[in-house]
């Protein structure tokens, strides 16, 4: 087991200046909730200093538990029709021009939540036209109508995180798939060809470096386009522990593997999170696939 104490790279200052405090006041007289909040996020205060967040709907309780996540797991409350329009006058009030959708498990609900995903994404189109959208859904049990139905909003980018390698995926993400995981990614791809697709590992979380670069090739394989990696980092006791320190040297090595690969564009290392800097992911990631077939 590592030691309790965080090596100097994954050190943060917390920087509330008056970004932070503004986006902070906007969140609450809204009554939204955000993923930076909710899961803990390390980048909480450069990204919020940045006027950049990734909002979370449906609520902030969640139907399943998987063994890294903050989120709460418990009953969620009922479906608030008023959440697309709050988000979208958010949007509009922080000025921003990329958005980043997450959003709860809700097996409560016979669509999954896919006509409110698909609601976020119209509902911010029409208040900031040009504004680049980003949604992080769960799997929708798989259910590919329901993928569909939030595709067919035609986000920028459709995100599904697999989150961990095949060995312990049963075990950490009990109530996911690693196949189904990956089937989300395809069934986007076969809805819209030209849909962009991503996912996110978590290292530290007991896996061997060795068995890295096969989640990679099956994140390849399934068609994604950008993968995030970053660090785990145990938000309380009661959550799994870490199992190692990965090191700035080794997710530089994944990074190169994971585009050797095929995959555009792969943003590794300590910090890094599905939703950090998810602009210039996009961004990259459609630079590295117009090099590719020139």
């Amino acid at each position: 087991m590592p030691s309790p104490r965080r090596p100097d790279w994954l050190k943060v200052s917390a920087r509330t200046g008056p970004n932070y405090l503004d986006l902070k006041r906007i969140m609450r007289d809204l009554s939204l909730h955000t993923v930076c909040e909710e899961a803990g996020c390390p980048n909480i205060y450069e990204c919020w200093e940045d006027r950049e967040a990734t909002f979370l709907i449906l609520g902030d309780k969640c139907t399943r538990r998987c063994g890294f996540c903050d989120v709460m797991t418990a009953k969620p409350d009922a479906v608030d029709e008023d959440e697309p329009a709050r988000i979208a006058q958010a949007v509009l009030a922080m000025g921003l021009r990329y958005v980043v959708l997450t959003g709860v498990a809700r097996d409560d609900l016979p669509d999954g939540g896919a006509r409110m995903w698909a609601a976020c994404v119209r509902g911010v189109r029409e208040a900031v036209p040009g504004c680049g959208v980003e949604v992080l859904p769960a799997d929708f049990k798989g259910g590919e109508r329901d993928i569909a139905i939030v595709i067919e909003a035609e986000p920028d980018v459709f995100a599904h995180n697999l989150e961990t390698v095949r060995r312990l995926h049963g075990r950490i993400r009990p109530a996911f798939g690693y196949e189904r995981s990956l089937d989300v990614l395809r069934m986007a791809k076969r809805t819209r060809p030209a849909q962009v697709t991503k996912s996110n590992l978590i290292l530290g979380m007991g896996e061997r470096p060795e068995e890295v670069p096969e989640a990679l090739r099956d994140l390849s394989e399934a068609g994604c386009d950008i993968v995030t990696m970053g660090q785990y980092l145990q938000p309380t006791k009661l959550h799994l522990p870490v199992d190692r320190w990965v090191t700035p040297e080794e997710f530089a090595e994944h990074k190169r593997t994971g585009e050797a690969l095929g995959v555009a564009h792969v943003e590794a290392g300590p910090l890094v999170r599905s939703s950090y800097h998810a602009g210039k992911q996009l961004r990259r990631a459609l630079d590295a696939s117009a090099a590719r077939s020139s």
